[in-house]
């Protein structure tokens, strides 16, 4: 019998090998990796922890604001603080981002005021007017397509000869199995676009488990088709992610093209505050695990080791920000009501005699 050409098993095997995951702090906060700590100052740790605990108390209060009808759409972020902030934490003021729905810490650390990210869980056009110098586009909703616009802005970049600035965006597992997301990669592949992607694995598109969306051991490993670096790494480690990220970025803007970042984290509660209950498709062991590797407890157990952080901190940060998103909700109920006359003239630049004649209509009626 004639020697099969390929090992297929092998084959398998060495991909799934290549894509090891990234981890610097157990689930207890020790040090397993010293080698690629990354060079942050005592403040440094301490400002990626407040923030990381100012987006717990965001989650916290916007589920409140939520469950009060102050709020529309909401996506949970608890137990992401670590791929979403400490992510974040690597990129500067000039880079680009380019958010999916549940981006909204990062969105607001960018630059953000609290009360336009309320605004635009609202539904209130004044949620899309940004602030000049944020560099940053709304919260895409259709699922990956924000891959494709931050390749187009990194394309752009590269064109106009930006140095030092790069585009970033993230979608989740779910988000991964759309053709906007490797096409995105793949155009920015063949260009070498400055832009870093992340796909936030955080175990469940809505309900459907991580694993029957893919047979790809690593999402990461969707990077090798469009010609770029593929990283895995452990998403509820703020260090791991931290130092993953800032490498990808200096990759990027160092002319080499793009990186793609899977971030293994978990969502401790449901996909949106839209009818969603996880209890219905996660069993309690799920929950279990993953509370066991949250990241501020991991974090704080590191912290106070080295007697950088305390209760006493956490819990007037904690207020603090309990009051900042107070005031922000109340700034945001303030925001003059939106009329139909406008949605109209912003719809049309020339609107026809028929919407003319519809605006006049509703102006009339929204004088009285």
């Amino acid at each position: 019998m004639a020697k099969q050409p390929v090992d297929y098993e092998a084959l398998l095997s060495t991909i799934e090998a290549s894509f090891p995951m990234v981890q610097i702090l157990d689930k207890d906060g020790k040090i397993v990796n010293e080698d690629i700590m990354p060079d942050l100052s005592d403040d440094e740790l301490v400002e990626l922890m407040r923030r990381m605990v100012w987006s717990r108390v965001l989650h916290d209060r916007s589920m409140a604001l939520a469950r009060q009808g102050r709020l529309g759409f909401y996506a949970p972020t608890m137990g992401q603080e670590a791929s979403q902030l400490a992510s974040h934490f690597a990129f500067k003021k000039q880079d680009w981002f380019y958010p999916g729905y549940r981006d909204v810490p990062q969105l607001i650390q960018h630059g953000l005021p609290v009360s336009q990210a309320f605004l635009w869980s609202r539904g209130h056009v004044e949620g899309n007017n940004y602030p000049e110098d944020l560099h940053a586009i709304p919260p895409q909703i259709i699922i990956g397509a924000q891959f494709i616009q931050a390749m187009g802005n990194a394309v752009g970049q590269k064109m106009a000869g930006k140095e030092d600035e790069v585009t970033f965006t993230y979608t989740g597992d779910g988000g991964s199995s759309q053709g906007d997301v490797y096409e995105g990669m793949n155009f920015a592949g063949r260009y070498k676009a400055p832009v870093v992607f992340f796909i936030q694995n955080n175990g469940y598109a809505i309900s459907t488990p991580r694993e029957k969306q893919s047979a790809a051991k690593a999402l990461a490993q969707k990077a090798a088709a469009a010609g770029i670096p593929g990283i895995q790494v452990d998403g509820m480690d703020p260090l791991a992610v931290y130092a993953v990220t800032k490498q990808a970025r200096e990759w990027a803007a160092a002319g080499n093209g793009p990186v793609l970042i899977e971030t293994i984290t978990s969502r401790f509660g449901p996909h949106s505050t839209s009818g969603d209950d996880p209890t219905r498709y996660r069993e309690q062991e799920s929950f279990d695990y993953w509370e066991q590797r949250d990241p501020l407890i991991r974090f704080r157990n590191f912290l106070t080791e080295k007697g950088l952080w305390s209760e006493e901190q956490e819990e007037k940060l904690i207020e603090e920000t309990k009051e900042e998103i107070k005031q922000a909700a109340k700034e945001a109920d303030q925001a003059p009501k939106m009329k139909i006359s406008d949605f109209l003239k912003n719809m049309y630049n020339e609107p026809g005699q028929n919407i003319t004649e519809q605006i006049e209509k509703y102006e009339a009626k929204e004088s009285k």
